[in-house]
């Protein structure tokens, strides 16, 4: 008995171990494709073409999204301790809020905003969340600030992140409405790709015995992971 109790217990933390460093891969692999840059390939494409190209911008827009580590970090944060699908569902919508208007506001009126500043912000926006599952600011402050506004405020600058790669690019007048709607909604079939497999791996993750102790340590490397993409953005700043 004691032996077969053992060798569960074992299995179940080996299963643990497992899912845990399928996260790490996961986000690793992500980090090396990228965050809001657009590939050589892709910029020469969205130069080179005029007038309404509905698909491919819906293509961009979902590879952006599945290869942006900076969204992934983010949303796997804003997850981590939501079990109903009715509160994913709120803070996803109030994230792709944010992101979707000020993508399609910045690339309309044109703001001119400093991508290192914006992308060191959304580093942060990684570091806050991670202290927020981890109880920081409860401990530290004996508050807990409103998650809703900050996930819909951290949207906006996820999205205006975005905005300054695109107008980098100079997409063409013709078609330009359309052609933006159809790279958010990309956006948005990539984020619910992702989100897919964030929650079916937190979802094993969450049945083994060891997600309690495992969630600390996995969110101090997520604000580890934070605190590097701010100093490599303020880093490229100083350097720009």
């Amino acid at each position: 008995m004691h032996s077969a109790f053992a060798d569960g217990r074992s299995w179940r933390s080996s299963r643990a171990t497992a899912i845990l460093t399928a996260l790490a891969a996961t986000t690793l692999y992500a980090t090396a494709a990228g965050a809001h840059n657009v590939t050589e390939g892709d910029a020469g494409y969205i130069q080179e073409i005029w007038g309404v190209n509905l698909i491919p911008f819906m293509y961009l827009g979902a590879k952006h999204m599945v290869t942006g580590y900076d969204h992934i970090l983010f949303l796997l944060g804003v997850v981590f301790f939501l079990y109903k699908m009715k509160d994913v569902a709120i803070y996803v919508s109030l994230f792709a809020l944010g992101h979707s208007t000020t993508m399609l506001m910045g690339v309309w009126f044109g703001w001119g905003v400093n991508a290192y500043v914006v992308d060191a912000i959304i580093g942060l926006s990684v570091v806050y969340k991670a202290l927020d599952n981890l109880g920081a600011y409860q401990r530290w402050f004996g508050v807990q600030p409103n998650t809703k506004v900050a996930t819909l405020i951290f949207g906006f600058f996820h999205g205006t992140g975005l905005a300054t790669k695109i107008l980098d690019y100079n997409i063409a007048s013709d078609g330009l409405l359309p052609n933006l709607l159809a790279f958010n909604v990309g956006v948005e079939i990539g984020q619910i790709m992702a989100l897919a497999v964030i929650l079916i791996v937190m979802g094993y993750w969450r049945r083994t015995t060891a997600f309690l102790r495992q969630a600390y340590t996995a969110n101090v490397v997520m604000m580890t992971m934070g605190f590097i993409l701010v100093g490599y953005q303020i880093t490229g700043f100083f350097l720009a």
